[in-house]
């Protein structure tokens, strides 16, 4: 995307399969600024475990601390990579107390450094006691060589480094696997992700310890036999990745059975049938057809018009996978275009954009649609959405601020209450769903207490945006 470029950061989401070790990993690349972190959640809904990567200067930071609540809330077992160690940094004795002090998990080193941040000489693999050394490579054009080399040797050529890193390696915890499984710990590689150099050692991490596909509950709690019929959950839907041909791509992870390419399948939501026949993986830089895929592979769905975030698909026997729920919005604007001639464009891309989750939108069930509310969890949402909204649409836009901070969903009932209400405003989401938004967080508190019996149900993820 265009905007990622002008921004230098991860706006969108991005899926990847490979092979390593005779083994197939399918890898999805998540957002990395915060404001995103409802696209993050929606992501890790496909994932098995995940991988948190640390800038070794810059330790843990508040985006890292919303996207790691994100990983806990899906309780999804963790690795760490701590990044850039070729580079000036922090004491990695430090980085491991700020990890375990800000998180609240353990930390077990699986390698650890030899020399300082910036004046990096290698990794001891702390299981084996095994000693890997980097070699810097000319302003990191290339991947860096490594070459493992026993520990008397080590000691002979790396000194006092050598000793100092034994040492403090002495101090550290081991993995426990089952801690680490269980979300409650989590083992740290350190590395130069530029140059190539620990990346392998986290590759084989991820093969070792992050458990196979599991069976994945349904809507009802009743876990899903892998063997069973086909079954698949939608995570994320992306219009325009290839603006020339104006596609939209569904993509969803296999729940269960085996995915051949031209297979009819049953869309959940709608029970209408739905053809795959141009069903693709990311093999690299390179999108594929793929014609079979198994539980834990990620597909590509093309023109996938009538697919929504959340949607199962599934052959034979009916099964839906519970929805991804959306986390509570904390910035409100009121949108308009400022060409009415566009109007038809802008109603169409606020549509899409709902659709693929870029923002919340929001209408008032007995006005115009005109002038929608859209709601994020972070402002670079809105960034986001009026860049789309202006060159994939030909929309231009003028965003209002309004005066909202906070939203509850509530039901019909309730509704009809609130609307009476001052500092408060009643507004509809695409799926039925109804949110009462209040000027004040103190005025909520007190409805809540004057009227308990008002529906005003929290939202995923509430008050965690800052």
């Amino acid at each position: 995307m265009e905007l990622e470029q002008k921004r230098g950061i991860s706006i969108t989401s991005a899926a990847v399969q490979f092979t390593y070790r005779d083994c197939v990993v399918n890898l999805l690349d998540t957002p990395g600024h915060r404001d995103f972190s409802e696209d993050t959640y929606r992501v890790l809904a496909a994932c098995d475990a995940a991988v948190m990567v640390l800038d070794a200067a810059k330790g843990i930071e508040p985006q890292t601390l919303k996207l790691f609540e994100v990983c806990r809330q899906r309780n999804l077992p963790l690795l760490t990579f701590i990044n850039k160690w070729d580079r000036p940094g922090l004491d990695p004795l430090e980085l491991i107390d700020e990890i375990e002090s800000s998180l609240k998990m353990r930390v077990a080193p699986v390698t650890w450094p030899v020399g300082i941040a910036g004046d990096f000489r290698g990794v001891i693999d702390r299981r084996t006691g095994a000693y890997t050394r980097f070699t810097r490579t000319v302003r990191g054009a290339t991947v860096a060589p490594e070459e493992i080399i026993d520990a008397d040797r080590a000691a002979a050529e790396e000194g006092d480094v050598w000793e100092a890193a034994l040492e403090e390696s002495g101090l550290l915890d081991d993995l426990d696997t089952e801690a680490f499984l269980a979300a409650e710990a989590t083992p740290a590689f350190f590395g130069s992700a530029l140059t190539n150099f620990g990346v392998g050692m986290l590759l084989d991490a991820v093969v070792d310890l992050v458990p196979p596909p599991p069976p994945r509950p349904d809507i009802d709690g009743e876990r899903r036999p892998l063997d069973a019929g086909f079954s698949a959950f939608v995570f994320k839907v992306q219009a325009n990745m290839d603006p020339a041909h104006r596609d939209r791509i569904a993509f969803m992870r296999v729940c269960s059975g085996r995915f051949d390419r031209g297979m009819v399948v049953t869309l959940a939501r709608t029970g209408k049938p739905f053809a795959t026949k141009y069903a693709h993986q990311m093999f690299g830089a390179e999108r594929q057809t793929v014609d079979v895929a198994w539980p834990g592979d990620i597909l590509g769905l093309v023109n996938a018009t009538d697919v929504r975030v959340g949607d199962t698909l599934f052959l034979g026997a009916p099964v839906e996978f519970p929805p991804i729920p959306s986390f509570a919005p904390e910035h409100f604007a009121v949108a308009r275009t400022t060409d009415t001639s566009r109007f038809k464009q802008f109603r169409r891309g606020v549509q899409q954009l709902d659709e693929e989750g870029v923002v919340q939108v929001l209408r008032d069930p007995d006005g115009s649609d005109a002038e929608p509310v859209l709601a994020a969890v972070g402002p670079m949402q809105f960034e986001v959405a009026v860049h789309r909204l202006e060159n994939e649409f030909g929309a231009p836009v003028e965003l209002r601020p309004t005066p909202f901070r906070v939203a509850r969903r509530t039901d019909a009932e309730s509704a009809a209450k609130l609307r009476g209400q001052r500092g408060v405003r009643v507004l509809e989401r695409a799926d039925g769903s109804m949110l009462a938004l209040f000027e004040s967080a103190h005025w909520l508190s007190r409805l809540e207490s004057d009227q308990p019996e008002l529906v005003l149900e929290r939202l995923v993820a509430e008050g965690a945006a800052g």
